[in-house]
């Protein structure tokens, strides 16, 4: 049966929350490529589709719990440290901001913040690299900042918190399952951004009650109250 809470409907929102990676930047299939080389190497052989399914959108600490659940192998403490080490080599040389994502952040017309998996460190250091920290100068939310990642919506309750506005006014652009599920659980509206590399050939479901976009040139005429002047 076909929910109605969550209809889409964009007339009250005050503020979008978008997720960054595989959002604002195309950084999964750099994350992906780092990770299936790194855990290789230990022995723990998955495929593009097990990342996908599995820590595309979730934080490190979950990534690691599921590497443990499905191969027994529980990865090194500094581990982490090595892979955001490896990660950031990779980023400085190949990670670019979305296409068309600058355009349309200068003329949105309500309040935008982030709520990112990503470790303060590493968004930091993807927002530098690609020219977008101005734009969200002291309004990023990670999942460090709360008990439970997403899923869960706390990551989205906690920035709506920060931003002053009320759940049912928000809109949480994102890319990953994980995170869609956390913002309808947040009572907020969605939409899925499915134009980053990692999810180019990745079918989608029209079950669920939000709308996709594939290219950033389509949330302006999606949704055209929130760039009114």
């Amino acid at each position: 049966m076909e929910s109605t809470i969550h209809k889409p409907d964009f007339n009250h929102i005050e503020l979008v929350i978008f997720d960054c990676d595989g959002v604002l930047i195309d950084s999964e299939i750099l994350c992906k490529k780092v990770l299936v080389s790194m855990l290789a190497d230990l022995g723990v052989v998955i495929t593009g589709e097990y990342f996908d399914k599995h820590f595309l959108g979730k934080s490190f600490p979950s990534a690691k719990q599921q590497i443990v659940t499905d191969f027994n192998v529980y990865l090194a403490d500094d581990f982490r440290d090595e892979y955001l080490a490896a990660l950031l080599v990779v980023f400085a040389e190949e990670l670019k901001p979305t296409d068309g994502l600058e355009q349309v952040l200068n003329s949105l017309n309500v309040k935008r913040c982030i709520a990112t998996s990503s470790s303060p460190s590493r968004v930091s250091f993807s927002l530098e690299t690609t020219g977008l920290s101005a734009l969200f100068e002291g309004t990023i939310t990670t999942s460090e900042e709360v008990e439970n990642g997403k899923p869960a919506p706390d990551i989205f309750l906690l920035a709506a918190q920060k931003m002053r506005v009320s759940p049912e006014k928000c809109l949480v652009i994102e890319d990953s399952m994980a995170g869609i599920e956390g913002a309808l659980a947040a009572n907020m509206q969605v939409i899925r951004y499915m134009g980053a590399s990692h999810l180019a050939k990745t079918a989608f479901d029209q079950g669920y009650d939000f709308r996709v976009i594939s290219q950033w040139k389509d949330f302006p005429l999606l949704a055209p109250q929130l760039f009114e002047k």
